[in-house]
């Protein structure tokens, strides 16, 4: 049997075996699916499903790739938080070296529950509240990235109040105004975007920051959007910062230590070609180089998205309205990729049988019509107790899961070669209503 192919399927073999190698996952004499040397029914037996599952291997090789092509150019890799937060994952990734890209107080709560130095974090985002802003500082992050002029002046009234102490470091994060394609809830580069400066307000912002003794001007940087497969993106945003650097310095501001590319890099889910981290070097290099800055980057699915798996194990198959649907026990409120983007991620059964293909929706077992993992997908028919590998669910799957339904949130477990190992609990039923008060207003006042 050929590894890395989709059970019985006969055509597109070179692109399955590209998703497996990204994912790290195999299959054996029996047909048995592995994820790195655990077989994946090993696991949904005795963890159950549904269930996260992430290659510890897949994401150091990730992180590896893009830090060798990086290797001529000054650099820090800020892996960015939000794609997956489980403890674990983000420890291998300070293992290896990485920083974190935050954008909010609980971020940043977690990156030091996983051992990262507050020196080595760049806070984002446009809403950050005075209470995060506080926090960011009695952490001594690394660099608070401000994205509107009144967040600045927020940012000056609360480090004049810590009169004395080291000055902020404060990057400013730019609107480069580059268009991009790719889903729009992704897009966060464009004039319209609610993301960054506008670079007509960079130069203002970075006199202010210059002319506040709390405050060091340390960075400038973007953001163009998530899931991209072009450099074009990267060396246009680049060449806008670029100039924005000579206009800073061009007024004596000479304080800038770094700039940021952002991160975005796109993944292979189907049949896309993602962006090789060597050609984004050689596109930025030339830009970035003569600067003598250091080029950030804030990697978030290109390191975790391919590493991950979700389990889940087939309830039913039914028929109706010439449909065929298997119904499973992962739904959206465990990945809400497919309902929320429309996207698409390649399942296979974890027991090769060689069942003929069916077109089938695989549904979960949620109250909305919107609960679909797939609609229309030549698959081979899955049997009731079959355990389904859904690929590439490694970054914005666990993070974006809910306890709709009452539904407890599945585990995330972690894969480093033949070990695994729980690296969050399954939520039980006592989680659901943990906090809850439904007396809180008194016998009295909730009989009224």
């Amino acid at each position: 049997m050929e590894s890395g192919r989709l059970d019985g399927e006969t055509s597109g073999n070179s692109r399955r075996e590209e998703l497996f190698t990204d994912a790290g996952l195999s299959r054996d004499g029996t047909g048995a699916l592995l994820l790195g040397g655990v077989p994946v029914e090993e696991i949904a037996r005795e963890a159950g499903t549904p269930a996260y599952v992430y290659n510890a291997e897949s994401i150091r090789r990730r992180y590896e790739a893009l830090t060798a092509a990086m290797g001529t150019l000054p650099h820090r890799i800020h892996y960015a938080v939000k794609a997956n937060s489980c403890l674990a994952v983000m420890r291998v990734l300070r293992d290896l070296g990485a920083g974190c890209d935050i954008v909010s107080g609980g971020e940043l709560h977690l990156a030091r529950a996983a051992g990262f130095t507050p020196d080595r974090l760049v806070f984002s985002g446009v809403g950050k509240t005075a209470a995060e802003l506080s926090l960011a500082f009695e952490a001594g992050i690394g660099q608070i990235n401000i994205e509107s002029l009144e967040e600045l002046t927020l940012l000056s009234d609360l480090a004049r109040r810590r009169a004395g102490a080291v000055p902020v470091r404060v990057g400013i994060r730019v609107n480069p105004d580059v268009t991009v394609d790719t889903h729009p809830y992704i897009t966060t580069g464009t004039a319209a975007a609610k993301f960054g400066i506008p670079a007509d307000q960079v130069l203002d912002a970075a006199k202010r920051i210059a002319g506040d003794p709390h405050l060091l001007l340390s960075g400038i940087a973007m953001h163009v959007g998530s899931q991209l497969l072009e450099t074009e993106p990267y060396s246009t945003g680049a060449a806008r910062l670029a100039e924005l650097v000579g206009t800073i310095r061009g007024a004596g501001i000479t304080t800038l230590e770094s700039i940021g590319i952002g991160g975005g890099l796109g993944i292979r889910y189907k049949d896309e070609v993602p962006l090789d981290p060597w050609d984004l070097a050689v596109a930025i290099g030339p830009i970035t180089a003569p600067l003598g800055l250091a080029v950030h980057l804030e990697p978030g699915r290109y390191l975790v998205g391919s590493a991950g798996i979700l389990l889940t194990t087939v309830l039913y198959r039914k028929q109706a309205g010439g449909k065929h649907f298997v119904v499973v026990d992962a739904g959206m409120t465990d990945l809400v990729r497919p309902s929320r983007y429309n996207a698409h991620h390649e399942m296979v059964v974890a027991r090769d049988r060689g069942r003929a293909l069916r077109h089938v929706d695989v549904v979960g077992p949620i109250c909305e019509s919107g609960d679909f993992l797939a609609l229309d997908r030549p698959m081979p028919l899955a049997e009731p107790g079959d355990v389904i590998a859904i690929l590439g669910a490694g970054a914005y799957g666990f993070v974006m899961s809910s306890t709709y339904n009452a539904r407890p949130r599945p585990p995330e477990l972690l894969v480093d070669g033949s070990k695994w190992a729980v690296a969050r609990q399954r939520e039980t039923l006592d989680d659901l209503i943990r906090g809850e008060r439904p007396d809180c207003l008194g016998g009295s006042a909730a009989a009224s």
